[in-house]
């Protein structure tokens, strides 16, 4: 038991078991890395399990608060606020559409690093196919060469379509413009000062779209809320949640993202059903 003396004035939050494992297997680590025995013996590390595994119990399934969903009104004053003819806004419009319209995680359209692009993994230029459906309608394919619930080597297509006034194939096709890259560079991309073609890294990204956000009064709480976001407004629009399903690549109803969805839209299906009677 911690000594009262010493959590005196010490503000204590909760962490989560995941947390706590993180931090266990980074000493672990360390110690490793200096060539020093493991702190912890596998007894040791069996009955932390047993209180963790506990601690999980107590905790329940509470997670962290859900993150707003990316707007129609949102995309619009980032396309108001960016200028499509700098390489390195004209990318983040492409990223921001494309996450929208295809329900893409931001992971998908972005980098962790700057070293970090693999054309194994990420979408590189040569990845967007244009075409056109059995509606002689315009679309654009792009295809994952990786994602987040493909089996290994199994590529996934997103389906985007021309949509009025916030067009992801047309900001694909200003990024082709100001942006000019080889077919094995990465697809969302831009250059720098020097001419040099840069990935756009996730972090960077997300920081400038959460400035312009700011500025609007809506905050810095956006990051993986694209993809809710579409999701969000399909639904409001009465899209059948099958083709979100499909088009979002669920695969199941994934009813958690629905729901989260749902609640922005709930009245529009919902509400004012019932039919007065004439007094």
């Amino acid at each position: 038991m911690l000594d009262p003396n010493i959590a005196i004035g010490i503000p204590f939050e909760p962490i989560s078991v995941v947390v706590v494992r993180k931090y266990l297997s980074a000493i672990r680590a360390w110690h490793i890395a200096q060539g020093w025995p493991p702190p912890l013996s596998d007894e040791d590390h069996e009955r932390i399990n047993w209180s963790l595994r506990g601690l999980e119990n107590i905790q329940g399934s509470r997670k962290r608060p859900l993150r707003p969903p990316i707007t129609i009104d949102m995309l619009r004053a980032l396309r108001a606020t960016l200028n499509l003819n700098d390489p390195f806004e004209a990318c983040i419009w492409a990223m921001a559409t494309c996450a929208f319209w295809g329900m893409m995680r931001f992971g998908e359209v972005s980098v962790t690093a700057r070293n970090a692009f693999d054309k194994s993994k990420h979408l590189k230029r040569r990845d967007v196919h244009l075409g056109f459906d059995l509606d002689s309608k315009p679309y654009a394919r792009l295809d994952l060469p990786s994602s987040k619930t493909a089996k290994p080597g199994e590529i996934q297509s997103v389906f985007i379509v021309p949509q009025d006034e916030i067009c992801p194939i047309e900001a694909l096709k200003n990024l082709a413009t100001v942006v000019p890259a080889s077919p094995d560079d990465p697809l969302f991309s831009w250059r720098d000062r020097h001419g040099d073609i840069r990935p756009m890294v996730k972090s960077k990204a997300i920081d400038h779209i959460n400035a312009i956000l700011k500025t609007f009064g809506w905050g810095t709480t956006f990051g993986h809320s694209f993809r809710i976001g579409g999701a969000s407004f399909y639904l409001s629009q009465k899209v059948d949640p099958e083709i979100v399903r499909i088009a979002g690549r669920w695969r199941s109803l994934a009813y958690e993202a629905y729901i989260r969805a749902f609640e922005q839209v709930a009245s529009r299906h919902l509400g004012g059903l019932l039919i007065r009677p004439n007094s």
